[in-house]
C-alpha cells in the first residue's frame, strides 16, 4: 500500500492496512496529521476553547460569582496574551503530530518525506530532499487533502491579509479584525477572535452566516454575535483586500470600503489534486477539481482509491479517516460498510454550537412524511443551573413508524449531546425507543428524550 498524505484519511489508512498485514508506505510533505492536525482543526478549534475559556468570566456574574483582586476591586475583564496562546497551540499540534508518528512506526509504517506522483496506477515517484525514490505499489491511496481557496484581489502576505492557515503565527492579538466569509471557518474563527477581545467585523454575501446550517441554528447564531458586539455585514461580497499603511481595507463589491489591522480570508479550499499526476493515468475529477469516488471510496482506475477533503465528499476530519478505512479494508478483503452520509454527524464550534445529523429542516419541508420538533433549552432544569439561554433540540422521524431521520442541536457542547441522536439515526431508532431510554435529571440530554416524546405516533 502506498498512501499519499498524512492526514486523518492517510494515517488512518495506514494504520488499517498494518493491522490487517500489508506493507505499508506513507509518503507526505506537511507533517503527519495534516491540516486537520497542524494548521486547521486542532488549532482552530483549541483557540475557541481558549475564547470559551475567557467566556466563562461574564457566566460567572450571571451565576452570582463576583471575581476580585486582592485589594477586594472587582474583576471585568480578562485578557488575551495571543503569543502565549499561539504557542501552546503549536506545541499541541506538534505534540500531536508526534504520536501519529510515534503510532504508525509502532506497527511498522514506512514513512516518506517528500511530494509523491503517479506514474501509473501500480507507481508512484517521490521526490525527496535526498533525489528521488520510485515505489511500487499493488494499492495507492490518494489522500492530500485540500488548501485554503486564494483570490487573486486579496493575496496574502502572512502578516496582515491572512489565511487560516497562516493566524498562529501573529505575536499579538489583531486590534480589529475583517473577517471575509461567513460558512463554517469563517464563523467559528470570527467568534474565537471576538472572545478573544479582537474588534471584529463579519463580511457575509448570504441572508444569514451560516447559510449551509440549519437556518434556526444559524439565526441563533447570528444573534449571539451581534448581542456579544460583532459587526455582521450581510448580503456583502469582497472585490478587493490590500494593505494600507499599518492596517487593511477591504473593499466591498458595491464600493463600500472597511478598515481593520488584519484581514483573515475564509471563502472555502480546494483540492489539492494538481501536478500529482491523477489526469495521467486516467483518474476521473470532477469539475471543481476534486477526485471522484463511489462509497467505497475506489477512483475510476482499478487499485487506485482517494480519501478526505481532495474527494469533495464531506470536509470533515472524520469522514477522511472513514473514508482512509473503508478504502483499505475493501482492497484488503476485509468486512466493510459503505459510506452513508445521512448518518454522519458534524459540528460547528461556535458558542452555543451547531451539530447536526441526518436530514435537514429542507429535506422536512419537502417531504410531507417527515415531521419535525424543537424545543427550546432555556426550559431545561440544566441548562437554567449552567447559565444557558440559548440553544434549542431539533428532531425529525418518519411519519407513522417514528423512525428518528436526523437531528440538530444547538447548545454548548453540542459536539456531545448529538452522538445519542447519531446513534439513533444510525440504527434506524423509533422516536420511541429514544424516549424510553433513561437519562439522568438534569441533564441536557432530558431534552433530546422529550423531543423524541413529543414525536410518539399517533392516529391524529
Amino acid at each position: 500500500m502506498v498512501i499519499l498524505g498524512g492526514g486523518p484519511g492517510g494515517y488512518e489508512a495506514a494504520l488499517v492496512a498494518a493491522h490487517l498485514g500489508a506493507d505499508v508506505t506513507v509518503v507526505d510533505c506537511d507533517g503527519l496529521g495534516g491540516a486537520a492536525v497542524l494548521t486547521d482543526v486542532v488549532p482552530s478549534k483549541t483557540l475557541i476553547g481558549t475564547a470559551d475559556y475567557l467566556g466563562g468570566f461574564e457566566t460567572a456574574a450571571h451565576l452570582g460569582v463576583r471575581l476580585e483582586d486582592h485589594e477586594g476591586d472587582e474583576l471585568t475583564r480578562a485578557r488575551a496574551e495571543l503569543g502565549a496562546v499561539n504557542a501552546r497551540i503549536r506545541d499541541l499540534a506538534e505534540a500531536q503530530s508526534s504520536d501519529i508518528a510515534t503510532r504508525l512506526g509502532e506497527v511498522g509504517v514506512r514513512v516518506v518525506r517528500g511530494r509523491g506522483r503517479l506514474v501509473s496506477a501500480t507507481r508512484v515517484l517521490v521526490e525527496t530532499d535526498a533525489g528521488t525514490e520510485t515505489v511500487d505499489a499493488d494499492v495507492v491511496l490518494v489522500a492530500t487533502g485540500a488548501t485554503p481557496r486564494v483570490l487573486p484581489t486579496a493575496q496574502p502576505d502572512g502578516e496582515r491579509i491572512l489565511t487560516w492557515k497562516q493566524l498562529y503565527d501573529l505575536p499579538e492579538l489583531p486590534e480589529r479584525l475583517i473577517v471575509v466569509g461567513s460558512g463554517v471557518t469563517g464563523a467559528e474563527l470570527a467568534q474565537a477572535y471576538l472572545g478573544l477581545g479582537s474588534d471584529v467585523t463579519l463580511v457575509s454575501s448570504r441572508e444569514l452566516v451560516l447559510p449551509q446550517e440549519d437556518q434556526d441554528a444559524a439565526a441563533v447564531i447570528e444573534d449571539v454575535f451581534r448581542r456579544r458586539g460583532m459587526t455582521i455585514l450581510n448580503r456583502s461580497r469582497m472585490a478587493a483586500a490590500e494593505r494600507r499603511g499599518d492596517g487593511v481595507v477591504v473593499t466591498l463589491e458595491d464600493g463600500r470600503e472597511v478598515e481593520g489591522s488584519h484581514v483573515l480570508i475564509a471563502v472555502g479550499a480546494v483540492p489539492r489534486t494538481e501536478g500529482i499526476g491523477l489526469e495521467e493515468v486516467g483518474i476521473d475529477l470532477t469539475g471543481s477539481g476534486h477526485v471522484d469516488v463511489d462509497r467505497v471510496s475506489r477512483t475510476s482506475v482499478r487499485g487506485v482509491y482517494a480519501a478526505g477533503d481532495c474527494t469533495g465528499v464531506f470536509p470533515l476530519a472524520s469522514v477522511a479517516a472513514m473514508q482512509g478505512r473503508t478504502a483499505m479494508a475493501h482492497a484488503l478483503g476485509d468486512a466493510v460498510t459503505p459510506l452513508r452520509m445521512s448518518a454522519v454527524s458534524s459540528n460547528v464550534f461556535t458558542d452555543p454550537e451547531i451539530a447536526t445529523v441526518g436530514v435537514s429542516a429542507a429535506d422536512a419541508e419537502a417531504n410531507s412524511d417527515i415531521e419535525a420538533v424543537m424545543m427550546p433549552l432555556s426550559r431545561n432544569p440544566r441548562a437554567k443551573m449552567l447559565g444557558i439561554r440559548e440553544g434549542f433540540v431539533k428532531l425529525f422521524a418518519y411519519r407513522g413508524t417514528g423512525t428518528v431521520l436526523g437531528g440538530v442541536i444547538v447548545a454548548q457542547r453540542a459536539s456531545e449531546l448529538i452522538f445519542p441522536v447519531a446513534i439513533a439515526v444510525q440504527n434506524r431508532l423509533s422516536v420511541d425507543q429514544v424516549a424510553s431510554t433513561s437519562t439522568v435529571y438534569p441533564s441536557l440530554t432530558g431534552t433530546v428524550a422529550e423531543s423524541a416524546r413529543r414525536l410518539h405516533p399517533t392516529q391524529r
